[in-house]
């Protein structure tokens, strides 16, 4: 496989998810990734006709984000007609392996440069506005297994790995006032564009759900946002969350709920943008390469636990780059759950210091199909910012699957 380069990484600011209430709820899910899209294209005096390809993760794909909000995106932003879009769902691993998915083609050489992302709005577009929960509705499936909500495994997480409520609040308290340092000291700056609205007014310029104000004790004050949750007989037969769960690991006798609204990931809005391409088509194109990916992977895992596969992702993406975890400067683990990094680390050795060094989803937001490309711009601004070499990105996917994708500063 020829190596494939980054030639740039940018996002919008992440806006509270909720209707009327954000600042990016006002924009359309199409426009949003198609400001995007033209605000890279502007920054890097791009031919936007020496684009192959567009592949943007989205997670719900349904009302306004259907119908192929990569396509009707780019006819959006009115870009050449004969550039192509794809839309690609994994879960929270879609923005990420829209990114993947381009950049196999362009090491293949079958295609020269693409765009990969992400987009979501789910003030628009909640979550569940799809109706299919995360096992489709099968009930054969669920008969033989049935897949609890992701809160739940990640409460499941936490107990059978001995994960603390202090745990989780410290951590989540340490993505705080990362991120809060990070945007004192405009480490976000370079990826970051303002969006505006249909009258060229700015809407929004900032992130919006970081809370810098966050203590140890507002967070130990926060009720356990899943016990209820467990509770509820949701089963075919009357069983309740926990106890489906517990099924699949009967040495476990209780969970322990510990992830709280505060020490898990936020509900935002948001759209991201990376180009690649190869270095000849980066020469044609006159544009000079920020970074080259070096591996990338998916994993599985069991799926009632769900979240475990980071780690082994990471270890297959580390393999194929002849890579050991101690070899990765800065590590993105997606904060979907604070117990997701905290096992994701401990599985792979690794010190807590070289992970989210600027703060994650806890105090950032998750905007699902957006996060994977989101954290990949991420990692590149700090790479650079700091002088260091290698990045691993990976994140939790929704049925037990993780995802991660290594690369190195050039």
């Amino acid at each position: 496989m020829a190596d494939v380069y980054i030639f740039d990484a940018l996002r919008t600011p992440r806006g509270r998810g909720k209707a009327g209430k954000g600042g990016l709820s006002s924009i359309h899910p199409q426009e949003l990734l198609a400001q995007s899209l033209n605000q890279m294209a502007d920054r890097l005096a791009l031919d936007k006709s020496l684009v192959d390809d567009v592949a943007i993760g989205c997670v719900t794909q349904v009302k306004e984000q259907g119908a192929c909000i990569a396509r009707n995106a780019l006819i959006a932003a009115q870009w050449p007609d004969d550039v192509t879009g794809q839309t690609i769902h994994r879960f929270c691993g879609s923005g990420l392996e829209a990114i993947n998915d381009v950049a196999g083609k362009i090491g293949a050489g079958f295609i020269d440069a693409a765009v990969g992302g992400g987009v979501e709005s789910m003030s628009r577009v909640p979550m569940g506005s799809d109706g299919a929960g995360i096992d489709g509705l099968n009930e054969k499936l669920r008969k033989r297994l049935f897949m609890v909500p992701q809160g739940i495994s990640a409460d499941l997480i936490a107990t059978r790995e001995g994960i603390s409520r202090d745990d989780v609040d410290a951590f989540a308290l340490a993505s705080q006032q990362k991120a809060a340092r990070a945007i004192e000291e405009k480490r976000f700056a370079r990826s970051l564009f303002a969006v505006r609205g249909d009258d060229g007014a700015v809407v929004l310029e900032r992130d919006e759900h970081p809370r810098a104000d966050t203590t140890r004790e507002s967070l130990a004050a926060l009720q356990p946002a899943f016990a209820q949750l467990g509770a509820m007989a949701i089963g075919p037969n009357g069983e309740t969350a926990d106890q489906l769960a517990l099924t699949r690991y009967p040495d476990t006798q209780s969970i322990n709920h510990v992830h709280t609204a505060g020490n898990s990931s936020g509900i935002v809005d948001g759209a991201a943008v990376v180009l690649l391409g190869s270095k000849e088509w980066g020469q044609k194109a006159g544009l000079t390469p920020r970074a080259r990916l070096r591996a990338m992977a998916t994993a599985g895992a069991e799926p009632v636990i769900m979240l475990t596969a980071p780690a082994p992702a990471s270890q297959k993406a580390l393999a194929r780059a002849g890579m050991a975890a101690r070899d990765i400067d800065l590590w993105e683990i997606n904060e979907a759950f604070a117990t997701v990094p905290l096992q994701t680390a401990r599985a792979l050795g690794i010190d807590l210091d070289r992970v989210n060094v600027n703060g994650g989803a806890i105090a950032l937001g998750h905007p699902l199909g957006a996060t994977g490309a989101i954290l990949l711009g991420t990692a590149l601004d700090e790479l650079e910012r700091t002088g260091k070499s290698t990045a691993l990105i990976t994140l939790c996917i929704g049925g037990g699957m993780g995802i991660a994708t290594i690369i190195e500063r050039v």
